[in-house]
């Protein structure tokens, strides 16, 4: 891959995670760039990216633009943090702007709650009060989640869980349990469910939700219907690592979700199985 493409490669991948505007190239040779942070939007970063990216890392150069409502000297504490990060996630070979994003969100955050930076919120939308402790009470009981061993490919990590269902408003019940009390779940990239369920007088319900991942709970769904699973749903959460995996993904979706049925009793293991018959 030559380096344009590497750099072209990682402003499709960021700007498909987050915002269109994320990363934008500020000159015709597409060295330097404008870095909108997602957690601090007031904040754009002015980056430069060598011709042997990612071979070599990008340089924060300092501030492309600070909103007005930020406090003074607010711009240089993020950009010196912003270049700590990037020392820190920084690997030979290996995209790093969104590994770079997202430890700047943790360490903002941290920042904050220490008090050695502050944010005008001003502008800011007024969050949600603050539920009260017993919140999931009113998710109803913690949903009885079989998980199977999570699958690491190119820094992105795929991990399914299943649970039995016997109707649509418990399944979104359960997932809705699931991103209020599993914060690392909550801030993933992508929860992508399917589920199958048998109703009363022969009534069938199935449905999926692909979470941003066009077309994965889809193929989950179909992948239930191959294996006839019934009164199951199916979650695959996955973190994105920064390197896309082209089509690799529903095959890794896919087999992180079969592996969870299996696991949960609710399909065959027919490799095993086929592994058996060979054997014989």
């Amino acid at each position: 891959m030559s380096t344009n493409e590497a750099i072209q490669d990682e402003i499709i991948s960021i700007n498909s995670i987050f915002e269109e505007d994320t990363l934008v190239g500020l000159d015709d040779d597409s060295t330097l760039f404008s870095l909108r942070l997602p957690s601090l939007r007031d904040i754009t970063l002015r980056l430069e990216f060598p011709q042997d990216y990612p071979d070599t890392p990008p340089s924060i150069l300092g501030t492309e633009s600070v909103g007005q409502d930020v406090p003074k000297g607010m711009g240089n504490k993020v950009v010196h943090m912003a270049r700590d990060v990037l020392a820190r996630v920084y690997d030979p070979g290996e995209a790093c702007i969104y590994d770079l994003l997202e430890e700047v969100r943790d360490a903002i955050e941290k920042a904050e709650e220490d008090g050695s930076i502050q944010r005008d919120r001003q502008d800011e939308p007024e969050p949600p009060p603050e539920a009260p402790q017993d919140l999931t009470q009113d998710l109803g009981p913690e949903p009885p989640w079989i998980i199977a061993p999570q699958i690491t490919e190119k820094k992105s990590v795929f991990l399914a869980r299943v649970a039995p269902v016997s109707s649509p408003d418990q399944a979104k019940q359960y997932v809705a349990h699931l991103l209020a009390t599993d914060k690392k779940a909550a801030k993933a990239t992508h929860n992508m469910t399917a589920w199958r369920i048998k109703g009363p007088n022969e009534t069938s319900y199935q449905d999926c939700d692909d979470d941003g991942e066009t077309a994965a709970g889809g193929r989950m769904l179909h992948l239930m219907q191959l294996m006839d699973v019934w009164n199951v749903m199916v979650v695959v959460t996955r973190w994105y690592g920064g390197i896309q995996l082209g089509p690799d993904r529903f095959r890794i979706i896919n087999t992180a979700s079969r592996e969870a049925l299996v696991l949960g009793g609710f399909a065959r293991d027919t490799k095993e199985e086929n592994k058996k018959k060979g054997k014989k």
